[in-house]
């Protein structure tokens, strides 16, 4: 059979390997071999006569091309994924709904949240999936995730948003510092060891903008997956991190760390809801987001 020129689920690939960075991060994803995903990578730049991608030893970058692909590939994905939705959509809201949040927002703001909207609308097959703001944001624009948790502010001009929470961020170190004087004293020229998530999450960019300003922009870094690693390293004074306040003095370990306040210019962040500006807004989001306004939480970003 005669394949037609850029099928759907070749972008579909194409724009998760872009959001993931390889091909193994985005056959887990995808739930398939990684020979398929290499697979349909290949003929769509076949069909298309040129590369999308470099390949290197860290994974995946896009190239010109691939770049300039990404957002057609992504508006195409997600309208396919609405349009499924639309015609399931009668009103009632049920089926799957895929909603993302970054993890320390997940850790402490939602279970009463989530368990507000499972009791209101038990039929809906609701997922959440933690990322890194920059991660949260490409898969809401490719249809991926039908709505998310980021730090803001996010200003696209396919997305809205409402403010969800207001936090404080706080440095957080071991307990035996007990100022911020006394870190900058008793740390190397260079500050302490920097534990961050991944990049794309928006508090490690924060972090990095506070130790510019206090004179340490070549500290190490030090990357963590969970949350609870995070804090974890920190009581055991393995370097420092920026959290908001609420997650701090909620976790278990908070008696073996400390929080120190930063200027507000610093510390303030609004974590947001986003969701794609589709023509059709099905029951199962719509209920979510009265789930999040009746908690008095939502409101126009």
């Amino acid at each position: 059979m005669k394949r037609g020129l850029m099928e759907l689920s070749d972008l579909v690939t194409f724009s998760t390997v872009a959001r993931t960075g390889g091909i193994t991060r985005a056959a887990d994803e995808l739930n398939t071999v990684q020979s398929n995903i290499t697979h349909r990578v290949k003929a769509l730049e076949a069909e298309i006569g040129t590369p999308l991608f470099e390949r290197h030893s860290r994974g995946m970058t896009l190239t010109g091309a691939g770049r300039r692909l990404l957002p057609y590939a992504q508006r195409m994905a997600a309208l396919s994924h609405e349009a499924v939705l639309a015609a399931r959509d009668d009103g009632e809201p049920k089926g799957p709904l895929a909603i993302g949040s970054m993890e320390t927002t997940a850790a402490v703001r939602l279970p009463s949240l989530l368990a507000d909207f499972h009791r209101r609308f038990p039929a809906v097959r609701l997922s959440l999936r933690t990322a890194p703001t920059a991660d949260l944001v490409a898969a809401v624009l490719d249809g991926t995730l039908d709505g998310a948790f980021v730090a803001g502010p996010i200003d696209h001009a396919e997305l809205t948003a409402v403010t969800a929470f207001k936090e404080e961020l706080m440095l957080v170190t071991a307990r035996r510092w007990t100022s911020l004087a006394a870190l900058r004293a008793g740390t190397p020229e260079s500050g302490p060891t920097a534990l961050v998530f991944r990049t794309g999450c928006t508090y490690r960019q924060r972090l990095e903008q506070v130790f510019a300003e206090f004179g340490w922009p070549s500290a190490a870094r030090f990357e963590l997956g969970t949350l609870d690693g995070m804090i974890g390293c920190v009581a055991a004074d393995m370097g420092v991190t920026l959290l908001p306040r609420a997650v701090v003095e909620r976790h278990d370990l908070n008696g073996n760390i400390r929080i120190h306040a930063l200027s507000a210019s610093l510390s303030r962040v609004d974590t947001v809801f986003i969701q794609r500006r589709a023509a059709h807004q099905y029951s199962a989001l719509r209920g979510f987001a009265s789930c999040l306004k009746n908690n008095g939480q939502a409101v126009a970003a």
